[in-house]
């Protein structure tokens, strides 16, 4: 498999949509008000909003510039809106209606003639037709005015150079500036039907491509995805070859109703529903038309809130008292699995989910999504709150350092910990499974590795992979190791696995494996390539499904999983096979570089070194003896089908690590420095010294050769992977010197589709000539 990180299109398929396509459209506010947006006939939307606040204000939004979709699947930029008009049915309850003084309101945001940015306010009611909550509304682009009363207060819109336009809605006891909160939500609607475009180009190129299905499955975020219609979601995961489930996390920060907690902020209240009418109108449309595309969703939920939101005696802390928080900003809090009123909510949460799921005619699947004792970055374990001191016997013993040496009791307040935590997540399956009922629920338990298994913590996987999530706890185990993908951490990454599958006893046929994410857009390049091996690495161990992680960041970065060839029978690039000859004196063989030199005005000479390494280019005609060995030339040339295949050479001259033609030895050749993490190591001979040592890649040794040492002990633990790499069973200390001896083939090709051999010639001792070019393997 293979990757790419497309940042425009070019070649690739287009279609045309109507500028305004209800798909598009987004909403934004500010928290902790919520809004969702979903699109109920491909010429309608609606829009539901939550207002906690008097002064809540909640946008629908259109936007010039696609910054949300894939780069293939992208519309076009057209920022003069000249000559064209929007028009479209309204509809709406529980917002301020058309005609109020503050009644929604069309902001453009743009630039006038002079290229100055500047914003026209427009009201709508000035372009109604019908009643303040079900009007006709018709907006010429040419012709529009801002201003409150028109004519006398009108502001002409300059239309040919507009970023994005967006509707306000306000609760209907809105107050300007009055951060009061209601003593109980409002909750409005807003409809837009029969949405048209009409006039000068009121069509926008939009990408359709459909890439090939390759095989791999999508994740989804509701807090990264929320302000999106779920059929822009969906459009872009099919078009982007995935197929099959979806695994979805409903997040920790927009899907839950919220109450004022009486002093200016709010909090999640068990006693109101599962889910705000914003995000389960949002839910249900995603779900349905997953559904409707051939998609199965998990629904993920997690141990997290928003900490802002997360009332404080749900919350693990830590010894101090103090509560624990994730890294992301705003922070989120992780719930005690010890607290009763807190883990019936997280039930309730699961419950909602399974009659969603119902509701679109999917299969129930419920993934408990990585639920941990969180473990601050100074090493202290958060399994002191006092619901868990109360199910710990009310004065558990002290756990300063979880990095520390632990005694006997310590270790066994960390297996209580776990078996609490397996408790509550056995309960939570059983309830999803009660839900479900006779039709039954698939449910999944994520575990992310680099956090459970940190070797900075080495006894915390007793409270955080507890024993009792072990085959069957769970139908499917999912795994998650992106800490380490990303930073090239294999070793871990491979003991991780392996100590998981021990541990927690999931064949491979029960496993999913989720590979990513990239945090930050700049460490895209090196972050995706490993996150693409590590998705195809899965793939070959034979885990059930494979997820990318996750399609927000897939959309922002341009990634692209290229799929297999099709095909029955598929052109191998490379026979590991060796050339059948021994290549005699007479053979010839001759490195060369690319060197552009330019001689200047003066006669001065600049020179330019293109490639770092050498290419090889072997003649190995005169080195047929025979008859018999010209037969066998032919015979391994149409094999190769000429240039076609590459294959494996001997040069006499040099094939070993020791010197040029050595025996070799485990101390011949430094390929890598350890650091405590990284296991794997590309195997490389140097020519010359120091830093003015060429280095030259070695793809093709022989297995039987090679030796390995690591700070100059010989190790046999270690395994040779495709293309030269060593992968040692544990990663090298920190400054280690991990050096390797080896005999080692050239890897070339044909370098013409043809031979050229005259009989005669040959039989007067005239050889033929048989020119070979080494291959880069490299890359």
């Amino acid at each position: 498999m293979g990757h790419w990180l497309a940042t425009r299109r070019t070649v690739q398929h287009t279609d045309t949509i109507q500028r305004f396509d209800p798909r598009f459209w987004t909403v934004n506010f500010p928290r902790p008000a919520m809004a969702s947006v979903v699109t109920t006939a491909p010429d309608a939307l609606r829009v539901d909003a939550v207002f906690q606040k008097a002064d809540d204000l909640i946008g629908l939004i259109w936007e010039t510039e696609d910054k949300w979709d894939h780069p293939l699947l992208a519309y076009e930029t057209k920022a003069d809106y000249s000559r064209l008009t929007l028009s479209f049915r309204w509809r709406s309850s529980g917002v301020l209606p058309l005609d109020a003084v503050n009644g929604p309101t069309l902001t453009i945001e743009g630039r006038d003639a002079a290229g100055n940015p500047r914003a026209w306010y427009v009201r709508l009611w000035n372009y109604c037709t019908g009643t303040a909550s079900d009007a006709q509304v018709t907006l010429p682009f040419s012709r529009l005015n801002g201003g409150f009363l028109l004519p006398s207060e009108a502001d002409p819109v300059y239309p040919a150079d507009i970023d994005r336009v967006f509707i306000s809605l306000v609760p209907p006891d809105f107050a300007p500036g009055d951060a009061t909160p209601f003593t109980t939500a409002q909750t409005g609607w807003v409809e837009l039907s029969d949405v048209r475009c009409e006039g000068h180009r009121p069509m926008l190129e939009i990408g359709d491509v459909m890439v090939p299905p390759h095989g791999l499955s999508i994740c989804t975020g509701y807090d990264d995805a929320y302000n999106l219609t779920p059929a822009r979601i969906l459009r872009e995961a099919r078009g982007l070859g995935y197929r099959g489930s979806i695994t979805h996390y409903i997040g920790m920060s927009h899907f839950f109703p919220l109450a004022p907690d009486g002093v200016g902020g709010f909090m999640v209240n068990p006693a109101l529903p599962a889910m705000n009418v914003a995000a389960r109108a949002w839910h249900e449309g995603f779900f349905g038309h997953a559904r409707a595309l051939g998609f199965s969703v998990i629904a993920s939920q997690s141990y997290e809130v928003l900490a802002q939101h997360c009332p404080a005696a749900w919350q693990q802390r830590g010894e101090n008292g103090e509560a624990a928080r994730t890294g992301w900003s705003p922070p989120s809090a992780l719930l005690s699995p010890a607290h009763g009123e807190a883990m019936a909510w997280v039930r309730k949460v699961g419950v909602a989910l399974v009659d969603m799921l119902h509701q679109a005619d999917l299969p129930v699947r419920h993934q408990v999504g990585e639920p941990w004792w969180w473990v601050t970055q100074d090493r202290r374990i958060c399994i002191y709150d006092d619901a868990a001191k109360a199910a710990f016997g009310g004065n558990p013993v002290s756990i300063p350092d979880l990095g520390a040496s632990l005694n006997a009791a310590q270790k066994n307040l960390l297996d209580a910990a776990g078996a609490l935590l397996a408790q509550s997540t056995a309960d939570l399956a059983a309830a999803v499974k009660a839900a479900a009922g006779p039709a039954g629920a698939e449910t999944l338990l994520l575990a992310f590795l680099p956090t459970v298994l940190d070797p900075a913590t080495p006894e915390a996987h007793r409270a955080n992979l507890p024993n009792g999530w072990a085959s069957p706890a769970f139908d499917v185990l999912q795994l998650e190791d992106y800490d380490w993908v990303t930073t090239g951490k294999d070793a871990l990454r491979k003991a991780g696995r392996a100590f998981a599958e021990a541990r927690l006893s999931y064949p491979r046929d029960r496993q999913h494996y989720l590979s990513g994410f990239v945090l930050n857009a700049t460490d895209a390049p090196a972050e995706w390539a490993r996150i693409d091996a590590a998705a195809s690495d899965a793939v070959a161990l034979g885990v059930a499904e494979t997820f990318i992680w996750a399609l927000p960041q897939v959309s922002r970065d341009g990634f692209v999983r290229l799929p297999t060839n099709g095909g029955d029978e598929k052109m191998q690039s490379f026979d590991d096979v060796l050339f059948p000859l021994s290549l005699g004196r007479d053979a010839s063989v001759t490195p060369e570089f690319s060197t552009n030199v330019t001689i200047t005005a003066s006669g001065f000479e600049r020179r330019n070194s293109l490639w770092s390494d050498a290419r090889l280019r072997f003649d190995v005609g005169p080195g047929v003896r025979s008859e018999a060995e010209l037969g066998e030339l032919i015979g391994f040339f149409r094999a190769r089908r000429g240039q076609a295949r590459g294959f494996r050479l001997r040069d006499p001259s040099d094939f070993s690590s020791n010197g040029m033609t050595g025996t070799p030895t485990p101390l011949d050749q430094v390929i890598g420095t350890g650091d405590g993490a990284n296991a794997r190591f590309a195997l490389t001979k140097h020519y010359g010294e120091d830093s003015e040592a060429q280095r030259r890649r070695i793809t093709r040794p022989r297995t039987e050769s090679l030796r390995i040492s690591v700070d100059g002990v010989e190790t046999g633990d270690f395994t040779l992977e495709p293309l030269g790499f060593i992968a040692l069973d544990v990663a090298p200390a920190p400054g280690a010197l991990v050096r390797a001896g080896f005999v080692f083939d050239v890897p070339v090709r044909f370098a013409e589709d043809r031979l050229d051999i005259s009989g005669a010639e040959f039989a007067a001792g005239e050889a033929p000539s048989v020119p070979l070019i080494e291959l880069r393997e490299d890359a």
